[in-house]
C-alpha cells in the first residue's frame, strides 16, 4: 500500500529496523545516465498524496549538477534502507525518519552540516534537533507534518463550553459535549482511545519528556502518572468517540458530527476548510498541572546521504541545491501534494495558505510548542511506554505502576545506548 506522509505521524512509525532489501522499481529522472556526468540515485518511501512521485521526477530533472535517477520505494521503506546502507547498492541520497543513531555512529550517514550553516536558524528546532548528534547534523529536514486538536465552533456554542485550555478543561469539555440524542461524542482520539496516536504528547503536556537533554528518563515523574490517570477518565466516562468508520488521521468522523472534537493532523485541514468553512477551530494538547505545556508533536522526514557513495560531494552537492537554495521546489513539495508545514520558517512565512486562519495558528504553535521523538528513544521504549499507555486508558490500570515499569525498561534501553552497545 502507498505510504502517506501523514503515516509518519502514527505513533513510532519511522523507527528503522533491519531486514534484507526487498526490490523496488526505479525511473530515470536526469538527462540520460551515460557520459561524463555524475549518475546519482536517490530514494523515495512510496507517498500515498497524488502527484508527490511526478513532483520529484520533475525536481530531479531540473538540477543542473549531476543526472539524479529517482527510485520509488513501496513496502517497508525504512527496513529496505537500513539494510541498503550496510551494503555497497544503496543510494547516494535518501529520505529518511532518522538517520538513527546507530546509523550515526555506525558511519552509515555523512555529515551534512555545512550545508546548513547559514541557514540552520531557520529550520523548525524541533524537526533538526533529531536529527543532531553531538553538535552535527545528519539530515536536511524536508517538510513539518503535526497534529492537533479540531473543534467544531457551533457545536462548542450550543453546548455552553469554551475551547478547552488545560486538560481538565478538555475531559470537561468532552463529557459536555456528548450528547446521546444526536449520539455524538465529545472527542474522538482513534478508535483505541488514544492509546496509539497521543505516544509522548500528555508527557509533554505535563512538563515532561520522553528522554531528557542529558539522556535520562524523562517520564519518572509523579506528573506522568497523573496526566496519564486522567486521560483514562476520558475512556470511563464514555465521552470517546470508539469504532468510527476511519481512524484518527481521517477527519470523516468530525465532518459528519459523530463528534465535536478530534485529534488529528495537519493534512486534514484543507477537507475541514472546505466542508464546515469558518465553523471549527485548532488548538495544540492542552497543558497540564502547574509545570504543564501545550504539546504539539511533530514529524518530518529528512534528506541524508549515504556515507559510502562513490559520489559524497556531488550527492551532498545535490541536497542542499534541492533542500536548501530551491524555495520554490520545497514549497511546491510541501503544499501541492497533501498540506504540510516547510521546514524552513521563513518560507512558511511567504505563502499565503499559511498565512492566516487556522493555518496560520498552527504554523505558530508547531514554533512554540513543537517537539519530536528524541534521537535517544529506541524501538523497545517506545513499546514498553505504548503497552503502559494502553492499558492505563483502555483498562484503568495503575497509572504509576504501569509507568514504573516503563521507565526500568527505558532505563536499561538508554543505559545501553550510551554505551554504543
Amino acid at each position: 500500500m502507498p505510504i502517506s506522509r501523514r503515516q509518519l505521524m502514527a505513533g513510532g512509525t519511522g523507527l528503522a529496523l533491519t531486514a534484507a532489501a526487498a526490490t523496488a522499481c526505479g525511473s530515470n529522472t536526469g538527462r540520460g545516465a551515460e557520459g561524463s556526468r555524475t549518475r546519482l540515485t536517490q530514494w523515495y518511501h512510496q507517498y500515498g498524496e497524488v502527484g508527490t512521485r511526478q513532483a520529484v521526477g520533475r525536481y530531479a530533472a531540473a538540477y543542473p549538477g549531476a543526472d539524479v535517477h529517482v527510485e520509488w520505494r513501496p513496502g517497508n521503506y525504512d527496513q529496505q534502507t537500513a539494510a541498503a546502507l550496510l551494503t555497497d547498492s544503496g543510494p547516494d541520497v535518501f529520505e529518511t525518519t532518522g538517520p538513527t543513531l546507530d546509523q550515526i555512529r555506525g558511519g552509515q550517514v555523512t555529515d551534512v552540516t555545512d550545508l546548513i550553516r547559514n541557514v540552520r536558524d531557520d529550520f523548525l528546532p524541533a524537526v533538526l534537533a533529531p536529527r543532531t548528534h553531538d553538535g552535527r547534523v545528519w539530515g536536511v529536514p524536508q517538510v513539518v507534518d503535526t497534529q492537533l486538536l479540531y473543534y467544531r465552533k457551533s457545536l462548542l456554542a450550543a453546548a455552553g463550553v469554551s475551547p478547552p485550555r488545560t486538560l481538565d478543561e478538555l475531559i470537561d469539555a468532552a463529557a459536555r459535549l456528548t450528547d446521546r440524542k444526536t449520539k455524538t461524542k465529545g472527542l474522538f482520539l482513534g478508535n483505541d482511545g488514544g492509546a496509539g496516536v497521543l505516544a509522548g504528547t500528555p508527557l509533554y503536556a505535563a512538563g515532561l519528556s520522553l528522554v531528557t537533554p542529558d539522556g535520562r528518563v524523562g517520564f519518572d515523574d509523579p506528573a506522568a502518572a497523573r496526566t496519564l490517570g486522567k486521560l483514562h477518565r476520558l475512556y470511563a466516562d464514555k465521552s470517546l468517540l470508539l469504532g468510527a468508520p476511519t481512524d484518527w488521521s481521517d477527519p470523516s468522523a468530525f465532518l459528519q458530527g459523530l463528534t465535536a472534537m478530534q485529534w488529528s493532523g495537519l493534512w486534514a485541514l484543507p477537507r475541514i476548510k472546505k466542508e464546515l468553512g469558518d465553523d471549527f477551530g485548532v488548538l495544540p494538547f492542552p497543558p497540564d498541572g502547574p509545570a504543564g505545556r501545550p504539546a504539539v508533536p511533530v514529524g518530518a522526514y529528512a534528506a541524508a546521504v549515504n556515507s559510502r557513495s562513490g559520489h559524497r560531494d556531488a550527492a551532498k552537492a545535490f541536497v542542499k541545491w534541492l533542500w536548501v537554495e530551491r524555495a520554490d521546489h520545497q514549497l511546491d513539495f510541501a503544499l501541492s501534494y497533501g498540506f504540510h508545514i516547510p521546514a524552513r520558517a521563513s518560507l512558511a512565512a511567504k505563502t499565503d495558505r499559511l498565512a492566516s486562519g487556522p493555518a496560520a495558528e498552527v504554523v505558530r504553535f508547531t514554533k512554540d510548542h513543537g517537539y519530536a521523538q528524541p534521537l535517544l528513544w529506541t524501538p523497545a521504549s517506545q513499546v514498553a511506554y505504548q503497552d503502559a499507555l494502553h492499558r492505563v486508558i483502555q483498562e484503568g490500570a495503575d497509572p504509576a505502576a504501569q509507568l514504573r515499569a516503563a521507565v526500568r525498561r527505558t532505563e536499561a534501553e538508554l543505559t545501553r545506548v550510551r554505551k554504543g552497545s
